[in-house]
């Protein structure tokens, strides 16, 4: 396992984590506080405009290690799924166009009034199918996030890091996995999930589990302040194969987005050196 105890260079932040700020901050305090990779959330890239934010991003000599999101591919319509595939392309437009090394792909929870659960995954399997063209035209790799069962209904029903492999083996190039620590920490087959994944592994994201924890979605812990034991994660994703960056990924209503973004970054540096 790579030592990373005074070593910033595969530290990312997610700009989830510093909530608050614009590309333009973020690309400024992640400057400060010496961190050069950064996975922005599209609405950032979009609110400064495309081709600036590639400009920018390029000027800072950053790294993208990925763009969040893609996906929501479930609907009750035919409508809706058209509408989800070409949001998805723009999506891929914006991946590329900035560099990123990934789009994450976040399923889609279940269309509204409807209790199929298999049907909402066939919708998920059908439009990943229905992306991949323009994706491997464009060259921007596909990363499955499986999320947490919590989110089956309403925001992703791909929950199991095997879920998120086998449509890997059904859609074959072009499409790997995102592996999200607050996602799949308790799965008890994860050990030889992530084995299978190997070089499929595009993207690995960290945060902890606190307990007792206030809310499902947005109250994420910064690393060593939970019970997930991320040294051992991280060695398996390592022993895969996977030699990228940490991104530190934070959803923090209550404590972290109300604090200065600058202290944010600098405990993400500590946490990153001490505990990831």
């Amino acid at each position: 396992m790579r030592d990373l105890s005074d070593d910033r260079r595969w530290l990312a932040v997610n700009t989830a984590t510093v909530r608050a700020w614009s590309l333009e901050q973020v690309i400024e305090g992640c400057t400060r506080s010496g961190i050069s990779a950064i996975a922005p959330w599209r609405h950032i890239i979009q609110q400064c405009g495309l081709a600036r934010a590639a400009r920018l991003i390029r000027d800072a000599g950053f790294t993208i290690t990925c763009l969040c999101r893609g996906g929501t591919f479930t609907a009750a319509d035919e409508a809706g799924r058209r509408a989800a595939l070409d949001d998805n392309r723009r999506a891929i437009d914006e991946a590329a166009a900035i560099g990123a090394g990934s789009l994450i792909l976040v399923a889609g929870g279940l269309p509204a009034g409807s209790k199929d659960l298999a049907g909402a995954h066939a919708q998920v399997r059908d439009g990943i199918a229905g992306l991949l063209p323009h994706a491997r035209a464009a060259g921007v790799p596909l990363a499955i996030e499986p999320l947490h069962p919590m989110t089956a209904a309403d925001r992703a029903c791909i929950n199991t890091l095997a879920h998120a492999n086998d449509l890997c083996d059904e859609l074959g190039q072009g499409v790997g996995v995102a592996i999200d620590a607050y996602h799949v920490w308790w799965d008890p087959d994860l050990p030889r999930q992530i084995a299978r994944s190997g070089a499929r592994i595009l993207s690995y994201h960290v945060c902890d589990w606190l307990v007792p924890t206030r809310d499902l979605v947005f109250d994420r812990g910064m690393p060593g302040d939970g019970i997930i034991d991320l040294q051992r994660l991280r060695a398996m994703v390592e022993d895969a194969g996977y030699g990228g960056h940490c991104d530190v990924e934070i959803f923090s209503a209550q404590n972290w987005w109300k604090r200065d973004p600058d202290e944010v970054l600098r405990i993400c540096v500590e946490r990153h050196q001490t505990v990831v």
